[in-house]
């Protein structure tokens, strides 16, 4: 299950790509289109597109997405990740306990190539900044994030699926109240997908601000979770990294200037975007001309 907002050549790339899955019986693929007006379509060939364009969140879109369907177990995907065609027999290789209520797929950063990538694209992957290691670092608020995971539909349905009024953080609200509901967390190393990074610096850190309206959300939700980091020591460690950053420049050495010189804006983008509400910004209402208004 994915949801999707993007254009229609983007649409028919995820169409495609999601059409090499290789699906058991009863299995069902499911594009959820979150763009404002989206309809059903019966033109994409093994792959199911769903209008789901109420509420512009992809959590939205992917509660629309579980509701059609009976599948025992759900697999979460992002438009920009590329799985492999065994990704679903991957994921039940060996088959998870009775208790297990979430699996957590691999995310490989796409390495960019040498000549033709971009800052943006290399920092990334410099990072791991996709990595679910990161996320499954911290054993008391670890969390599986839907680029690539799988829910038990009995999980999932205990505790009411996703908050869908938020922009970012909703797949760790759902992974944490799912395993306080008594139920655990497995890792998928095996059943790994790439995931395809932004490709321009504006674009990697409007992700950070997301990331960090999240992150502050689900602080206040879950106290102790995503600890905000104090501004003073956070702005001398900044000016560190940029310094490190301009003398691997002089010194030509590429990975380490993109690490020293973009360190410090992805972290700042990301706490102050905590600052940014979590809520989706209500869709703007038609206004009728006046002399068409009711009197």
């Amino acid at each position: 299950m994915l949801p999707f907002r993007g254009s229609e050549e983007r649409l028919a790339l995820v169409l495609e790509r999601l059409g090499g899955l290789e699906l058991g019986r009863g299995d069902t693929v499911i594009v959820a289109d979150n763009r404002p007006g989206a309809r059903d379509r019966d033109d994409a060939g093994r792959v199911r597109v769903l209008g789901a364009g109420e509420l512009q969140t992809s959590y939205h879109a992917r509660n629309r997405a579980v509701a059609e369907g009976t599948a025992p177990w759900l697999v979460f995907l992002d438009s920009d990740v590329l799985p492999p065609p065994d990704l679903l027999a991957r994921y039940f290789e060996p088959m998870p306990g009775e208790r297990v209520g979430l699996l957590a797929g691999a995310v490989i950063d796409e390495e960019p190539g040498e000549d033709d990538s971009t800052p943006a694209a290399r920092y990334a992957w410099l990072k791991s900044s996709m990595s679910q290691e990161i996320t499954l670092a911290d054993d008391r608020f670890a969390f599986a994030q839907t680029a690539n995971a799988a829910v038990r539909r009995a999980a999932f349905e205990q505790v009411g699926g996703f908050e869908e009024r938020v922009r970012s953080g909703g797949d760790a609200d759902l992974c944490f109240r799912v395993r306080a509901a008594g139920w655990t967390l497995e890792r998928r190393e095996g059943a790994a997908v790439v995931h395809r990074n932004r490709q321009t610096i504006p674009r990697m850190l409007a992700q950070r601000a997301r990331h960090g309206a999240g992150a502050a959300w689900l602080a206040q939700r879950w106290p102790g979770a995503l600890p905000r980091r104090r501004w003073p020591g956070l702005a001398w460690w900044g000016a560190k990294r940029a310094a490190a950053g301009m003398v691997a420049a002089a010194r030509r050495d590429r990975d380490a200037a993109l690490l020293g010189l973009l360190d410090g804006p992805a972290v700042w983008a990301f706490e102050l975007g905590r600052l940014i509400p979590n809520r989706p910004r209500p869709r703007p209402r038609l206004r009728l001309p006046k002399r068409l208004q009711r009197r």
